[in-house]
């Protein structure tokens, strides 16, 4: 086992065992330390990259829908913005053909419909796109693409790990109760709207951030940023010019002490310091996507020519 899969699998234990000691508090103080962190060096490697687009100019597009969405306290257009926002992005970067283009289009198309024919539908989009979708099945697309590729069982049995993690989660949940319980209140005014718009998904009705839902959050957004900040020796996030790292480093610091400096202020630059990172990243996942698509669709191929056989001769 190579040395950074071992340090995977003791976060992602440390991660469950916070989870069941203090899941409110864990959220929410990983979501204020480490998620500022996470955000701006993020942003910076996507920066390097070009944010994953043909041209970098587009994502000042996305910057322009992350500070509208911010600001929008209607859950039905902020949901648009962020599904217009994804939409684009895959017909910009997963679609590598014209017929591919209008492929992703059109069934955006018709899920945008679907979306619109129901009053909160969109709000449960919006919510969840820019929160638990966005940390633990993006998170999981990226495993799961590292895992194939390297074709390492280390990767593998993580993702296992990862997925038998949340289901104990859910199947036997921790206690609800805090040790911090102002922690509890504030956790419930960042993350209290993605229990019920996941209630919805799930026909649960008046499901709340409870300790299940809690500790679910506080698992994959702990093991979310943690993954990231491991991953520094793999994609070398962290290989920038030693200004630009102190300057994201002090960002970083600046972003946790407002918030608890005034709560308020703090609230607005966290949130769009998320939102922005959570848009920023939309062409990665697209691509990302794409990918694995191509490889599930190479494997199925040699399968289906390995049990045809040989062609015969004439």
């Amino acid at each position: 086992m190579r040395r950074v899969d071992a340090f995977h699998f003791g976060l992602m234990g440390a991660a469950a065992g916070l989870t069941y000691l203090v899941p409110f508090e864990l959220l929410l103080l990983a979501y204020v330390v480490l998620g500022p962190a996470h955000y701006l060096t993020e942003i910076s490697w996507l920066h390097d990259r070009k944010y994953f687009l043909p041209h970098r100019a587009l994502a000042l597009l996305l910057v322009a829908v992350s500070i509208s969405a911010a600001f929008v306290s209607d859950g039905y257009w902020f949901g648009v913005l962020i599904w217009a926002a994804l939409v684009g992005c895959m017909a910009v970067v997963a679609a590598t053909t014209m017929a591919q283009t209008f492929a992703v289009l059109g069934v955006a198309a018709v899920i945008t419909i679907f979306l619109a024919s129901g009053n909160g539908n969109f709000a449960l989009v919006g919510v969840l796109l820019s929160t638990l979708i966005h940390v633990s099945l993006f998170t999981l697309v990226f495993m799961t693409l590292g895992a194939w590729r390297s074709g390492s069982r280390t990767q593998a049995m993580l993702i296992v790990v990862y997925l038998a993690v949340i289901a104990l989660i859910l199947l036997v949940p921790p206690s609800g109760l805090t040790v911090v319980p102002q922690f509890a209140q504030v956790a419930h005014d960042y993350f209290g709207d993605v229990a019920p718009e996941l209630g919805k998904l799930l026909g649960v009705p008046d499901l709340k951030l409870d300790g299940r839902i809690a500790a679910l959050l506080a698992f994959v957004y702990t093991y979310h940023y943690l993954n990231w900040f491991l991953k520094a020796e793999v994609i070398r996030w962290a290989d920038v010019p030693a200004p630009r790292l102190a300057v994201l480093a002090a960002a970083s610091a600046a972003s946790t002490g407002l918030y608890f400096y005034d709560y308020q202020i703090g609230f607005v630059v966290l949130l769009e310091l998320s939102l922005l990172h959570v848009l920023l990243e939309f062409p990665l996942n697209s691509l990302s996507l794409r990918q694995l698509g191509g490889l599930a669709r190479e494997a199925v191929t040699q399968r289906v020519q390995a049990r045809a056989g040989p062609p015969r001769a004439p």
